[in-house]
């Protein structure tokens, strides 16, 4: 059964996010359309039956671990930005990776503009070497790891342990993120506490022309004061199932807070396509700003690709 890839999103996919960093944004293609603007009441298709999928799946994070299993292309493309939104950094990376043979990874095309390496050679933003970690060596990284990641020395590494939190954001939405300040339980917008604050809608809809699916939506509530919407960290959860079997082939999230530690405005989403039988991911998109202290702020967007999985 030959596979077939899932290209682009764009705003559309998702029917309006709730927020968008008003800069520069590599997505531009619509994949989805809905059938309406009005909710479906179907038996036995509620709120909670969308909840109970998303909190339990573990196929969307097994997506990324069956990558290993392929040989793909990976194009990816990524832009910094300066306080005026304006891009000062590309980089672009166009990778061939390979399940078998010496070669596991081999870099077609290689190019950097701008403001994009220090002295040393390492980036100069850290969220790029959080996502090249995640997403563009996910082929080759330790990705799939469930285990605690210590230094030799036996104590933690906070690098490590970050990355391990943002993969609980992306695979894991609705759970509590531990060990970061004022934030851990925000994460946990399906807890009874929680849903006053949120509203919860579904749709139907066709993805890709082809494929048969609903879109969940979880949205802070537009009646929320101010003050209440400033203290949720979640502002949007889109989840897109195919109909047929409830398989999650896409997610959207829309992050933002601030408080005296830190602040950050990040929106990403995920996709994924066939491939035979298995579900493999496709494309990564990412806009984010963050600022801690005594630390640069950092702005960057990521367009990443897989393709030509064989």
């Amino acid at each position: 059964m030959k596979g077939f890839l899932i290209t682009a999103l764009v705003v559309c996919w998702f029917g309006g996010f709730a927020q968008e960093i008003p800069r520069f944004n590599p997505d531009t293609l619509k994949t989805i359309q809905l059938d309406s603007n009005v909710n479906i009441v179907a038996q036995r298709l509620n709120v909670e039956t969308f909840i109970r999928a998303i909190t339990t799946d573990t196929s969307f994070y097994a997506a990324f671990r069956k990558m290993k299993k392929y040989s793909f292309i990976a194009e990816n493309r990524i832009y910094t930005y300066d306080k005026k939104n304006k891009v000062n950094g590309k980089i672009y990376r166009k990778i061939k990776h390979s399940n078998s043979g010496p070669v596991r990874m081999e870099y077609l095309v290689k190019q950097d503009t701008g403001k994009v390496f220090k002295k040393n050679g390492k980036y100069q933003l850290y969220t790029i070497e959080m996502f090249d970690y995640i997403f563009m060596n996910a082929y080759k990284s330790d990705l799939v790891s469930n285990t605690a990641t210590s230094s030799p020395g036996g104590k933690g590494d906070s690098n490590s342990s970050y990355k391990d939190k943002l993969k609980t954001l992306i695979f894991n939405p609705g759970k509590p993120v531990k060990g970061i300040p004022f934030i851990g339980s925000k994460t946990e917008i399906f807890t009874p506490n929680m849903r006053q604050y949120y509203d919860y809608n579904f749709q139907s809809g066709t993805y890709l022309d082809s494929i048969p699916v609903y879109r969940f939506r979880v949205s802070v509530k537009n009646d929320l004061s101010s003050w209440t919407k400033d203290g949720l960290m979640i502002k949007e959860l889109v989840t897109i199932f195919d109909k047929r079997d409830f398989a999650i082939l896409g997610r959207y999230v829309d992050m933002k807070y601030s408080n005296m530690l830190f602040d950050f405005n990040v929106q990403m989403n995920i996709e994924m396509g066939y491939f035979g039988e298995d579900k493999l991911p496709t494309k990564i998109t990412y806009q984010g700003n963050w600022n801690v202290p005594f630390k640069k702020e950092e702005r960057a967007s990521f367009l990443i690709l897989h393709k030509d999985y064989h």
